[in-house]
């Protein structure tokens, strides 16, 4: 089983290298990992003890990320190496501050996982959410290392728990720990065995807790919103969620209430897109619409849409809002609705949502709300910002007393493995 696993891997490298010929995602992959062993021999030549943490992507480093930089403060002695799998996740954080080497991980052959182990010498590795790389894990146990799977949600049609999947078994079992995010995950484990785990929750959860501690006071965007405060904040957003959310803002955002936008690609031919539709679809005049880089705080209090053409300030916007609608969800999957949620906001979302556990509790509750048409969106956006407060008051406070509810796992994943396993050299 090893070897056909190591002989599709071999196959993969061969379908990036033809995708890398017109894919650009698939061109950085290869050139990201040249001369990886070079790189992380002069990057680790200080004699230094190495916590290494693995995240396929930035969903994954954002799970990984409270664990991290907890680490870091705790034991300042020790170096963060910080890998990625995917382009998506490196090229967004290559430059992170709280790890002190970043690189992608070299494909999981058994020759690379040996060079790896050699120069990295890991005094424990952390890898997140899903991330099963098996000549990998095979080199950390066969080389004592102490290693831990954190955020891991796992279904029963997974091939763990089938009567053929004894040999992907064994990599679980490799595990000195499993931190799982719910109970069900959990209980997958129980029965094949695995009783080094515990349900410690999403680390998200404390993330977007920390990031609402920290977040900024961005003048413009409350100049925009007034005292009243009376914003719908569309983060994310994709043009197959526009497709729905201009035509279900018309004649639903009334002269009390604003739109903000933060599109999730920034390109001008889709912020002139935006421009557009929002005035032929949601009826909104072209002066009443203003980009962030192009206002000014004597006039965008009098706008009706602030457009945001820059990134990095979302989940600071959402505290200047009421109603969140959060991109993705009419595409392949929605965003990340827990920043909106922490803000005491109803976020409403499109239809892919099933991966996300967080989203099915959030509903639930009363927080969140899952759409499948314009229809259902304009219903429930008129329900918001045409009725009683009080229905945005409380459902927001579902929200965020159900993201608050779910933080701690950070430190309960500390309490099984900082005082014992990870010690100051």
């Amino acid at each position: 089983m090893r070897g056909l696993y190591t002989f599709n891997l071999w196959l993969y490298l061969l379908a990036i290298r033809a995708a890398s010929l017109f894919n650009t995602k698939a061109k950085l992959w290869l050139r990201g990992r040249k001369g990886w062993k070079h790189y992380l021999q002069s990057r680790l030549k200080e004699d230094k003890p190495t916590l290494w943490f693995h995240c396929a992507s930035l969903g994954e480093f954002e799970q990984g990320r409270p664990l991290m930089e907890r680490m870091r403060r705790d034991y300042p002695a020790y170096r963060i190496l910080l890998t990625f799998f995917s382009p998506s996740g490196y090229e967004v954080r290559k430059n992170y501050a709280g790890a002190d080497v970043v690189c992608y991980l070299p494909l999981d052959t058994p020759s690379n996982a040996r060079a790896f182990m050699d120069i990295v010498k890991p005094k424990a590795a952390f890898f997140v959410k899903y991330e099963f790389w098996f000549n990998t894990l095979r080199e950390l146990e066969k080389r004592g290392v102490p290693h831990y799977l954190i955020s891991a949600i796992f279904r029963a049609d997974q091939h763990f728990f089938k009567s053929w999947g004894g040999w992907f078994r064994k990599a679980l079992q490799g595990y000195d720990f499993i931190f799982t995010q719910d109970e069900e995950s959990l209980r997958l484990l129980r029965n094949i065995g695995i009783k080094q785990a515990e349900a410690a929750g999403d680390t998200r959860f404390d993330r977007v807790a920390e990031i609402a501690k920290q977040a900024k006071d961005i003048s413009l965007a409350a100049t925009f919103a007034g005292e009243e405060k009376n914003i719908v904040v569309a983060g994310s957003t994709w043009p197959s969620d526009e497709e729905y959310l201009f035509p279900a803002l018309r004649g639903v955002l009334s002269d009390s209430w604003k739109l903000i936008i933060a599109p999730h690609e920034l390109g001008e031919a889709h912020l002139a897109a935006i421009e557009k539709g929002l005035q032929e679809q949601a009826g909104i005049t072209s002066e009443k619409i203003v980009r962030y880089s192009l206002a000014t705080e004597d006039t965008v209090g009098k706008m009706r849409v602030l457009v945001i053409d820059n990134i990095g300030m979302l989940s600071s916007l959402y505290r200047y809002g009421r109603v969140a609608y959060v991109g993705g969800g009419f595409g392949k999957a929605v965003h990340n609705t827990l920043e909106a949620a922490i803000w005491n906001m109803p976020v409403i979302c499109g239809p892919a949502h099933a991966k996300f556990k967080e989203i099915g509790g959030l509903i639930l509750c009363g927080g969140a709300f899952a759409v499948s048409s314009g229809e259902q969106l304009k219903s429930f956006l008129g329900n918001f910002l045409s009725g009683d407060s009080k229905v945005i008051d409380n459902a927001g406070f579902e929200a965020g007393k159900f993201t608050l509810d779910q933080t701690g796992a950070t430190e309960k994943i500390m309490r099984v493995i900082g005082g014992s396993i990870v010690k100051h050299p």
